[in-house]
């Protein structure tokens, strides 16, 4: 399976495509942009609701962060309920634990009614506070859990090998294989008369009178609402400036000694570790991830593997690194996603700003946006709305955010390294150059072939950055990413790099 990088994770290793329709023609009731847990989840409910509905994928089903997540299924967030009541109050943060527990609710009733073999597990989950400062944060965890009714279960021992100063269990939480799950989802919707067309590109859209047009690498679809489950949708929105791109690295062990934690884990570090096990063909595996950084911020991008597997090489009995890969996330500057109306249209909608918990706030989207397609409401709109505007709860980050995406900017710009000959750059590596005043992104492969693009993402005029560790070109003002011939990996380009020929510089 096809995924956004050069690593594949143990999920993208066993799953092939699945089998698609290639007809595009005709006016749909609603048109799905984008084939992991948000576009399909959504897809299929819709079309098992009586709506006809088509589902387009730039690349394969699961190509993106879907095949890169770790698949924890959690009734709590990376915004914790603490943080959740001092930004949004008591009230919304009750719902916010509804709908953790809402979202685990369709994960298991959709792996029922279409019987999907997926590995689902039902966890407790084990949350450890390494140092004191980590302890006052997991206090006022349990403090906010217990005010919205959710329950953490203060331990003394954890299954993990990893001292700590406080932990707590919490049980009902959830894993499973993400790609078996949407492929199952995949079938079920295709079986309801859905259409899935893979390899299929959206370049734009335009609302024109009650329908809204697409057009796309295989040919122009008409909707009467489309729905954007692309991670972050393209152009230039409010939704640019209130979310930022972020790299999680992921590692799969197998260990001398056996002993597998059955639970899933958590620390508290900034950026956090988290762990859990999966079977595959038969053997046990240790899936752990972290080292986050913002994309296109870390100069050695295979140091991030390094780190983590040091780590983790530091606590447990490691034998063999079967897997690594990495992933992409969104943070909201609030905490909370937008999910709902893409702000500035009228039957566009979209789901981002997902931060860690893209399995389960995927899974809501497919609620939210269909009930607002089939209802025009949703208990959850105001909470998730992609227009809300709060200055108290999300200022300060959208301050911080913007103004590295404007550093970024400038600086890229300004002090690209000048060179006098592509001989400069070495078999292997990959740089952004300026020659003769214009720059450029050349990665020189091991045998010296040169692939040679213009450095500017097509999005927001940004320079993009080399990841060494994926071999992909990544911006870090919005999070585009890149081949290394130039073509789209991530949105929200829609627009490849432009290819250099060698003899034109």
């Amino acid at each position: 399976m096809n995924r956004d990088g050069v690593r594949k994770s143990l999920w993208q290793e066993e799953i092939k495509n699945i089998p698609a329709s290639i007809n595009i023609n005709g006016t749909y009731d609603v048109a799905i942009i984008g084939g992991g847990i948000t576009g399909i989840s959504t897809a299929y409910r819709l079309q098992r609701s009586g709506v006809e509905c088509i589902l387009i994928e730039a690349f394969n089903i699961g190509f993106g962060t879907t095949g890169g997540t770790t698949a924890h299924l959690n009734n709590f967030y990376d915004t914790t309920y603490a943080e959740a009541i001092s930004k949004f109050g008591l009230s919304n943060s009750k719902l916010l634990a509804r709908s953790a527990k809402e979202a685990m609710e369709i994960i298991e009733a959709n792996i029922n009614d279409n019987r999907i073999d997926c590995d689902l597990l039902e966890r407790s989950a084990h949350l450890f506070a390494l140092d004191d400062q980590q302890k006052k944060k997991l206090e006022e965890m349990m403090e906010g859990s217990e005010k919205v009714g959710h329950v953490m279960i203060p331990i003394e021992e954890t299954s993990y090998p990893i001292p700590f100063t406080k932990a707590v269990e919490i049980p009902g939480q959830g894993q499973f294989h993400p790609i078996k799950y949407i492929s199952g989802l995949s079938r079920s919707f295709l079986n309801s008369g859905g259409t899935i067309v893979e390899n299929c590109r959206c370049n734009s859209h335009s609302e024109e009178d009650d329908l809204i047009v697409l057009k796309t690498s295989r040919g122009v679809i008409k909707a009467k609402s489309v729905v954007y489950a692309t991670h972050i949708p393209p152009g230039i929105s409010r939704l640019h400036f209130t979310n930022s791109p972020y790299r999680s690295y992921a590692m799969a062990f197998t260990l001398r000694n056996g002993r597998y934690p059955e639970e899933v884990g958590y620390d508290l570090t900034d950026p956090y570790h988290y762990y859990r096990v999966h079977e595959i063909n038969g053997e046990k595996l240790l899936i752990a991830g972290g080292e986050d950084h913002k994309t296109g911020h870390a100069d050695d991008t295979g140091e991030c593997f390094s780190m983590l597997e040091n780590y983790v090489r530091e606590y447990f009995d490691v034998d063999l690194v079967k897997y690594s890969w990495s992933s992409q996330y969104y943070e909201p500057v609030d905490g909370l996603p937008y999910i709902g109306k893409l702000p500035g249209t009228k039957n566009i909608f979209t789901g981002t700003g997902f931060r860690g918990n893209g399995m389960m706030f995927g899974t809501l989207s497919s609620k939210v946006i269909s009930d607002l397609i089939l209802s025009g409401s949703s208990e959850y709109e105001r909470l998730f709305d992609p227009s809300r505007v709060d200055p108290i709860a999300g200022l300060t980050e959208f301050v911080k955010e913007n103004i590295s995406v404007v550093s970024d900017f400038i600086k890229d710009k300004l002090f690209v390294e000048k060179i006098a000959s592509l001989s400069e750059v070495s078999d292997g590596e990959g740089r952004v150059v300026k020659y003769d005043g214009e720059s450029y992104a050349v990665y020189k492969e091991s045998k010296g072939r040169v692939h040679l693009l213009k450095s500017t993402c097509p999005h927001a005029k940004c320079e993009v950055r080399w990841n060494g560790a994926e071999l992909s070109w990544d911006c870090p003002c919005h999070g585009s990413r890149f081949g290394i011939d130039g073509k789209v990996l991530t949105a929200p380009s829609v627009k490849d790099l432009i290819k250099v020929n060698e003899k034109n510089i």
